[in-house]
């Protein structure tokens, strides 16, 4: 109690789009009041609160439910994902004190039971905010640390210059079938090893896709040292191989059992990954309603990694629409990416492709995105930004902003689509 659970509980349902389920207000609003229930006996308040944990957990839709203080042991079971929402004695107390909770009543008992409660025993994750909530759910560790695996995928470049520990390392040269037939079948793991990824979004993205199929799945975890891969890449689970038909083709949804950010690794990037990294930071920015590009380097890389995990915690598995707000910018992007046979870089590609969705929603960033046109042959991009994997029956679909923080997907004009794709482009 104290931990501020109500408060960050609802804006972690607000954001990933969960029913929030509040248990003491849940046993109130059935039984009465909390302190009426503790002087017929706490035994019997734990067996109403163990019910509505249990009841929250059986439904089919996934919650977000904040437990009772004594409720912990409830929480114990493959259908949860407990997070520890951390709290001081001292903050707890002076939070708690003078309310009519039964057990802030007395400090003494009340810092006997804090001592006793084992949390982070249970916990996955430990947070202190709802931004800190979003990464511990899908084990998003901001700051580095260590990643003990059986294998390293190291990005082919860094394996020449750097020492690693795993004295396993392959390393990574493309994001091809013909690199994950090679990586299979150099690898000499069992069904309970891990894979470690340590690189940018070629080596996060073949690693994940040969974690996901070796021995039908195995463990891994994602170090990525691109911006790219802080902020976006290697967060939600999409992994893949490119084929000579297009980017990305092969993959399957298989999310990394961490990933160890680390800001440090971005002091040696070249400009051109910065500015690729930096598209993608605007591009969630727009869709989060907040200037984040204007953060501090590793408040910036907190925050982009937490909305990302918030849109793959609302919808896992691409089947509810709600992932493709991800997508903004990106229809034109690829378009252009593709024009060009994939020469133009893919943040460049971005941030055209914002500059045209600000356009076509009536909104202006000229200060923010500093592009130009490019030269691609034009008939060629509008072919491939018809063929977007958003396009339904023949429509195209585009990633609109009502204004900024509030995403949509509208079927576009043809009209309207072909001409912002030629402003992009230059002749």
């Amino acid at each position: 109690m104290g931990a501020g659970k109500t408060t960050v509980g609802e804006e972690v349902a607000r954001r990933t789009g969960r029913p929030f389920v509040d248990t003491d207000t849940v046993i109130e609003a059935r039984h009465g009041p909390i302190a009426d229930l503790f002087e017929r006996g706490e035994s019997e308040f734990r067996r109403l609160e163990t019910e509505v944990v249990e009841e929250a957990l059986g439904r089919a839709e996934p919650s977000v439910i904040a437990l009772g203080g004594g409720a912990y042991e409830a929480a114990r079971s493959d259908r949860s994902l407990p997070i520890l929402l951390d709290v001081d004695v001292e903050t707890a107390w002076k939070r708690s004190r003078g309310s009519d909770r039964p057990l802030a009543q007395n400090e003494t008992r009340f810092r006997e039971c804090f001592a006793q409660r084992d949390y982070r025993s249970l916990a996955h994750g430990v947070a202190d905010d709802a931004d800190g909530v979003l990464l511990a759910a899908l084990g998003i560790r901001i700051g580095g640390g260590r990643a003990d695996g059986d294998v390293l995928l190291v990005d082919a470049r860094m394996r020449e210059h750097k020492t690693f520990s795993l004295d396993h390392t392959i390393p990574v040269h493309e994001k091809s079938l013909a690199e994950a037939w090679r990586i299979w079948s150099e690898l000499r793991l069992g069904r309970g090893g891990t894979i470690v990824a340590y690189g940018g979004g070629t080596t996060t993205d073949l690693a994940g896709f040969v974690a996901a199929t070796y021995m039908r799945g195995v463990r891994w975890i994602a170090l990525p040292t691109t911006l790219v891969g802080q902020v976006d890449a290697a967060i939600g689970g999409k992994t893949a191989v490119d084929l000579p038909e297009g980017k990305n083709l092969v993959g399957a949804f298989h999310y990394p059992d961490h990933v160890v950010i680390d800001p440090g690794e971005l002091a040696t990037l070249p400009e051109g990954e910065r500015r690729n990294g930096m598209a993608e930071v605007v591009k969630t920015g727009l869709l989060a309603g907040r200037p984040l590009w204007e953060l501090s380097e590793a408040k910036m890389i907190r925050a982009c990694a937490a909305f990302k995990a918030s849109v793959c915690l609302a919808d896992p598995y691409e089947q509810k629409g709600r992932r493709e707000i991800l997508n903004l910018g990106h229809t034109f992007g690829h378009a252009l990416e593709a024009a060009s046979d994939y020469e133009l870089a893919h943040g460049e590609a971005v941030a055209l492709g914002l500059t045209a969705a600000l356009r076509l929603s009536g909104l202006g960033m000229a200060d923010v995105l500093d592009v130009h046109p490019v030269r691609v042959d034009r008939e060629r991009a509008w072919q491939a930004l018809q063929r977007d994997k958003k396009a339904r029956n023949g429509k195209i679909r585009l990633v609109l902003l009502e204004e900024l923080g509030k995403p949509v997907v509208r079927e576009a004009d043809p009209v309207e689509a072909r001409t912002a794709l030629d402003e992009l482009i230059t002749d």
